[in-house]
């Protein structure tokens, strides 16, 4: 019972430990370097998993309509989303980034209404007016001693992670649409990092960036930070985010992978000492808030 639920309550978990590793590791050797090394070691994870539980290194037999959805999927959320989160993860810090995709129940509320006619309560636009109200509030907090690059760099990680947002929705979507008939969330995983390390890391041959990229392995600090992040994030991260989605309903997992926004003021104090304000507390408390109550059971 609430198989679902503690999976993605153990999905916020793994995507907070990954805002830190990929926003620590993404300044030192780029965020695009991240982003293409996470999904071979992620691969690798999977494929080894895959063939102890299920018997074989990768799901051949999969069906066509799966093929297209996970494709779909894999290049909304992984290529296009998970690479705009990655540079807001670098002009923005971990907590605040993982905070603009708090706003993933928000969209999928609003998707749903604008292009599918679902029905938008009185209770669910006061929980989208909560939320995007918290968020507003922490976002738009003055910033003593920015200078005008640093403000402009604040702005784009703005619009990125919103970006990013997007592309998550997208990525929930699309993948629910594969997981029919209790297909394996592990063998969609498999698919979708697969599919997405072909795209980056053939846009990095095309552009002379995969020597690049391999040269920065050797990086004593930043190689042990993509290997942590590679294991929480797209290894056992996603994996759980599609049991969670599988298992319970929508609009519960996504509130329920909102939480990494809360649970990096802890960590971000400990690992960093960063002081966190009474503002952007607030504002994150405030924001979770509006998500628990858009997706309040009726």
């Amino acid at each position: 019972m609430f198989l679902g639920e503690l999976a993605a309550l153990g999905t916020a978990v793994c995507w907070s430990l990954t805002a830190i590793f990929f926003s620590y590791s993404g300044r030192l050797v780029g965020s695009d370097v991240v982003n293409r090394s996470r999904l071979v070691f992620a691969f690798i994870l999977l494929a080894l998993t895959h063939w102890l539980t299920l018997g074989q290194v990768f799901p051949w037999q999969t069906e066509p309509f799966r093929w297209g959805w996970l494709a779909v999927s894999s290049l909304l959320g992984l290529v296009l989303g998970d690479t705009f989160l990655f540079r807001a993860y670098v002009l923005l810090g971990p907590r605040l980034a993982m905070l603009l995709m708090s706003t993933v129940p928000v969209f999928s509320t609003l998707l749903g209404w604008l292009l599918f006619s679902e029905r938008v309560t009185a209770v669910e636009l006061v929980g989208i007016c909560v939320a995007v109200g918290g968020i507003a509030w922490v976002v738009t907090e003055q910033q003593n001693g920015r200078t005008i690059t640093k403000n402009r760099d604040y702005r784009r990680g703005i619009l990125f992670g919103l970006a990013g947002a997007l592309g998550q929705v997208a990525n929930l979507v699309t993948a629910r649409y594969a997981l029919t008939d209790n297909y394996s969330p592990l063998s969609a995983t498999l698919i979708r990092i697969l599919i997405a390390l072909i795209i980056l890391w053939g846009i990095a041959l095309w552009q002379g960036q995969a020597a690049h990229t391999l040269r920065q392995w050797r990086h004593p600090q930043a190689f042990p930070a993509i290997l942590g992040g590679a294991f929480s994030g797209p290894f056992l991260g996603i994996w759980l985010s599609l049991i969670a989605i599988q298992l319970s309903r929508l609009g519960i997992a996504a509130t329920l992978m909102a939480l990494p926004p809360v649970l990096l003021i802890p960590l971000e104090y400990v690992i960093y000492r960063h002081p966190i304000s009474l503002r952007s507390a607030t504002g994150t408390l405030i924001a979770f808030i509006g998500v628990a109550i858009l997706f309040w059971p009726g």
